[in-house]
């Protein structure tokens, strides 16, 4: 959420911002918000006021035994109670109305963020790797991993609809060993603290990552009003909700291996075939919280550790910087790894690291302390994928096919898979 004070000194900055992201002009609406707020609470204090001045009235009108002024004061007091429940009901709807307003404009792309329209303006950063070179034709994942019989649509369609995939055996144990790779290299490489949390929430904790209310329709619901996290970043970022922190212990960096669920309502008709678009995958989360000066630094390393996952794996993948109208809400500048996918052809989004500024911490009112400083300052907060699980696990099946439909396991995967080295067909 961005500040209504910084707001009414940046009217101008803030529509222009906003003109780059591609929406519609805010800064006088919210103002306008902002004055009716301000005169409703000026209303009531003076009505406060004038009733406490009253009541000391009343009580020096009958110390001089002038009952015809206490009784004029007594009314104006009574007069006064009764109409100030509706001042008050009116405070909180002014209040609540520029909140919601507040929460529903994006964040403020940094200065050095691209210019444009959508990803055909993403700007490329670098590449790392090579495509690979076969004599045998590619493959799509799914293609191969029903092929393996270790992949299975009509059954997981059977169970729960579309967008679930079933898998069975090495393949599922290809998943899980990605998932345990992940978590181990950020924890004993990168000090990341591995944080096991809840896998639903209540609104506060939607509200304070930007998810709500905005984004109510890309999520999914209990029956008894908590939801279902759509990434780890929504608990990793809610452990300081509210806190106050010391500077010294910044940064605090959580990872967290979790399934994520997402209604994907606006991607009808998108990436139908196989699991590159699911109601309900893996994700390894990383998050950061820092303090306002580290948090640009800390954008470039947490990027560095979600790439470091590909190339320990192998895998060729390009990071680039996503222009102005591609950027997510909470975001102030964005680097999506791609990896490539030789079955499509194509670059994929697998990692999405953004740096968001006081946005969030500011929703979530989560502050640190410097020393010898009596204010308080909002957090910084950062978070990434380290990386997406199951599109990790359609890179590898692609990028090491053999001409015989197996799949060898990379190197760094080893380790996590029992002595199997190739995974062939069940």
């Amino acid at each position: 959420m961005l500040d209504i004070k910084w707001i009414r000194e940046n009217e101008g900055a803030l529509d222009e911002a906003l003109k780059k992201r591609g929406a519609e002009p805010m800064a006088a609406t919210l103002l306008a918000l902002d004055d009716k707020r301000r005169s409703v609470i000026q209303t009531l204090q003076d009505m406060q006021s004038r009733r406490n001045a009253a009541s000391k009235e009343i009580g020096a009108a009958m110390a001089q035994k002038n009952t015809e002024l206490a009784e004029r004061l007594k009314t104006e007091v009574a007069e006064i109670k009764d109409t100030m429940p509706a001042a008050e009901q009116e405070e909180r709807e002014a209040i609540a109305a520029l909140d919601d307003a507040l929460s529903r404009v994006p964040n403020i792309p940094l200065d050095d963020v691209p210019v444009g329209k959508d990803e055909h303006d993403n700007v490329v950063k670098h590449l790392v790797g090579e495509k690979p070179r076969w004599n045998h034709a590619a493959k799509e994942h799914f293609e191969i991993g029903e092929a393996l019989g270790l992949m299975d649509f009509e059954r997981a369609a059977k169970l729960s609809g579309a967008r679930f995939t079933v898998l069975t055996g090495q393949l599922a144990k290809l998943e899980r060993a990605l998932g345990q790779f992940m978590l181990d290299m950020h924890t004993t490489e990168h000090g990341y603290t591995e944080v096991s949390s809840p896998l639903m929430v209540r609104d506060e904790a939607m509200y304070g990552t930007g998810q709500l209310p905005k984004f109510a329709e890309d999520l999914f619901r209990t029956t008894d009003g908590r939801w279902l996290i759509p990434t780890a970043e929504v608990t990793l970022t809610n452990l300081v909700s509210g806190e106050v922190l010391e500077q010294e212990k910044l940064p605090l960096r959580f990872t967290a291996l979790t399934p994520s669920f997402r209604s994907e309502a606006g991607s009808a008709g998108r990436d139908t075939r196989g699991m590159l678009r699911q109601h309900q995958f893996w994700k390894c989360e990383l998050v950061s919280i820092t303090d306002a000066e580290s948090s640009i630094a800390e954008h470039e390393r947490m990027t560095e550790c979600a790439e470091n996952v590909l190339k320990r794996l192998g895998l060729h993948f390009r990071t680039v910087t996503l222009c102005t109208g591609d950027m997510g809400f909470g975001a102030r500048k964005t680097y999506d790894i791609e990896v490539w996918l030789p079955g499509q052809d194509t670059y994929r989004e697998i990692s999405s690291c953004s740096v968001c500024g006081d946005f969030q911490a500011r929703r979530m009112n989560a502050r640190y302390r410097v020393k010898d400083d009596k204010n308080l300052k909002f957090v910084h907060t950062l978070n990434g994928s380290g990386v997406a699980v199951g599109r990790c696990l359609i890179a590898v099946m692609e990028n090491y096919l053999n001409e015989d439909g197996s799949v060898t396991i990379p190197d760094a995967l080893l380790p996590y898979m029992g002595g199997i080295k190739k995974i062939e067909r069940a």
